[in-house]
């Protein structure tokens, strides 16, 4: 809907589509669908869901193995994000770096978006 032609609407690092793959195995899914909602001390959360059914108007991307879905009304705001899946002594988890961003609240659980120009 709004990427760009050749081009993934999102990246995956290696173990980001290593355990995505693995979580999906795990769940019997047909992948990730990856959102924003509103929330947050910045404004906006990202959201992941398991998908039992493909959504024909998701942005799909594929890579070893792993599926991540894009819905519709966040495709805007997440084209050309990484997506990492980072381990560390105290805590794993996705790790999302996204140009879009213009602020993030200081635990990083949600982020801020540059606003769109009003309309004349």
């Amino acid at each position: 809907m709004f990427g760009i032609p050749g081009k993934a609407a999102v990246t995956l690092t290696a173990s980001a589509a290593k355990q995505i793959a693995r979580l999906m195995a795990r769940d019997g899914s047909q992948g990730l669908r990856i959102g924003v909602k509103k929330g947050g001390c910045a404004g906006m959360e990202y959201t992941m869901d398991y998908v039992s059914e493909v959504n024909p108007l998701d942005e799909m991307v594929e890579q070893d193995g792993a599926r991540v879905l894009i819905a519709p009304m966040a495709q805007m705001f997440l084209i050309g994000t990484e997506i990492d899946y980072e381990v560390s002594l105290l805590e794993s988890g996705f790790k999302f770096r996204n140009p879009n961003v213009i602020d993030s609240c200081g635990c990083g659980e949600s982020v801020k978006f540059e606003e769109a120009p009003a309309r004349l």
